[in-house]
């Protein structure tokens, strides 16, 4: 049986200065900031937040203390990452990804939250049937370590 015309037999190497890219075509370059939007009505919060992600790596942070703005900004922006609290005063985060579902957000969801682990649990199974992609979810304060796992920074 010959093996000729068969790409899959042929040994392949890339040219000289060229990078094959990784399997995991859909994660962001190392050099590329990655566009993260912070939902917490909390401001120490929001700002313990900006500065755990400017650790992290080169991120565009926005901050954002109102769900509606949020939204608004999830439209005009479609950060690579969203990380929510699940309790807010206007709009709850349940509400809230329901909102960022229907609109078609597509990037990554971290869940943050004082509640127990169970109400955290099944807030992300929700999400989840909504078709949102939840990468964690976390007791606030969140830390350091839980954040980089969830970004894999």
């Amino acid at each position: 049986m010959s093996h000729s015309g068969h790409m899959a037999d042929l040994p392949f190497s890339s040219p000289p200065g060229m990078t094959m890219p990784s399997h995991a075509t859909d994660a962001p370059s190392q050099d590329a900031p990655l566009h993260v939007l912070v939902l917490d009505d909390d401001p120490l919060l929001l700002e313990v937040m900006r500065e755990m992600l400017t650790a992290c790596g080169p991120h565009t942070v926005v901050l954002e203390s109102d769900a509606r703005r949020a939204l608004q900004r999830l439209d005009d922006a479609m950060p690579a990452v969203l990380i929510c609290d699940l309790m807010l005063p206007e709009m709850d985060g349940i509400e809230f990804l329901q909102a960022a579902a229907a609109q078609g957000y597509q990037g990554k969801v971290i869940l943050i939250s004082a509640l127990e682990d169970g109400v955290r649990e099944a807030a992300g199974e929700l999400a989840r049937a909504l078709g949102l992609q939840v990468v964690g979810s976390f007791r606030k304060p969140l830390e350091q370590n839980q954040l980089r796992e969830a970004l894999a920074c």
